[in-house]
């Protein structure tokens, strides 16, 4: 009895230590396959806070947490069953599926620069103050473009553990997708809030937190307008690169080798940092074709009949583009503002003004 009980214990000890020994492996594959797609995460990281620039202070953080839980419906219930079905049984769809959302995201890219040199830029005004409508096109907006940014993440990381059995295969996309979001999002509400942080060391007694509260209130405009413009090359170059490796992968090798060998020449001509430049060479012309491919869908979408409707959409979800729908051009929020600076005012203390009062 006492033998075999002992035998029992024996067995699940074995068993624990296999299933320890998987979640190590699970593990350790799971860093491989995020750290294969750093660059995307980066690129992830980088676009989302623009979707949020110019957004009331009091709905930021709501903005990116509806985006966050948009990324993890994206990931875990479209592109995860998605992937590892084409994986085990149509590989060869998993390209072509990638170059489509490739194009689209060229496509945004370049309609963001469109809309810049033509003054109609729709997220420089703040959605949040215009109603829910405006705020929802915002987010959907977000989850889309994070819908083809979190599809080629999770290629990548499938590339990774393609030679793991489909459980495995399974479980290690469910950490790196987890993974991932936590940590772009984390990051995008961070950015976000930094200049809240900033008036919170500006009240302290210290002068260095007061310094340091300063430059933070001030500063962290600018860097969410140069992160913005660093979303925008992102959508290009990740759009740009998708397309360009696609191509290679689909047989048409011409325009990546051309490209590679250029990479590869550049970065054993100069030693110590030829890798960093070999890389800047790729994404140099990743971003090129983005802007080619982006600008053709941009001037076909804006030249179709089909792409004038598109265009009296997208002014549609950006209402606050349309100075008449905007709720402090009414009056009455006028007055509501002017009253409350009276208010203000009249609290400060005397003032030298006559009262209707007796005077001594």
């Amino acid at each position: 009895m006492s033998a075999g009980l002992l035998g029992l214990l024996d067995d699940v000890a074995a068993i624990a230590k296999l299933a320890a020994a998987s979640l190590d492996d699970v593990g350790a594959a799971a860093a491989k396959a995020t750290a294969k797609a750093a660059g995307v995460v980066v690129d992830d990281t980088a676009v989302t806070p623009q979707y949020v620039h110019g957004v009331a202070a009091n709905r930021e953080i709501p903005i990116v947490k509806k985006i966050a839980w948009g990324s993890i419906r994206n990931k875990v219930f479209y592109i995860l069953p998605v992937a590892l079905i084409l994986s085990q049984w149509a590989p060869w769809l998993l390209t072509p599926i990638l170059m489509v959302g490739g194009t689209y995201l060229a496509f945004e890219g370049a309609e963001k620069i469109w809309g810049r040199l033509r003054g109609h830029e729709g997220h420089d005004k703040p959605a949040a103050t215009v109603g829910p409508e405006a705020e929802k096109s915002l987010v959907a907006g977000a989850v889309r473009t994070d819908l083809i940014l979190s599809a080629e993440i999770m290629v990548i990381a499938l590339n990774e553990v393609a030679h793991e059995p489909f459980f495995s295969r399974l479980v290690i996309l469910l950490v790196v997708a987890l993974a991932i979001t936590v940590i772009v999002y984390g990051v995008v509400g961070l950015i976000v809030r930094m200049d809240d942080m900033g008036l919170a060391l500006a009240g302290r007694d210290s002068r260095t937190s007061q310094r340091v509260g300063r430059a933070l209130v001030t500063g962290m405009p600018k860097v969410l307008a140069v992160i913005s413009v660093v979303g925008t090359v992102a959508m290009l170059w990740v759009g740009g690169h998708i397309l360009l490796t696609g191509t290679d992968e689909l047989g048409w090798h011409a325009p990546y080798a051309f490209v590679h060998h250029l990479e590869e020449a550049v970065a054993h001509a100069v030693p110590g940092i030829g890798g960093f430049l070999g890389w800047l060479v790729n994404t140099f012309f990743s971003a090129l074709v983005g802007v080619v491919v982006g600008a053709v869908v941009v001037a076909v979408m804006h030249v179709l009949p089909f792409g004038k409707k598109h265009g009296e959409e997208h002014s549609a979800d950006h209402p606050a583009d349309h100075p008449a729908d905007h709720p402090a051009d009414h009056p009455a929020d006028h007055a509501t503002e002017h009253e409350g600076d009276v208010e203000a005012t009249s609290t400060d203390g005397p003032t030298d003004e006559p009262t209707d009062g007796p005077r001594a």
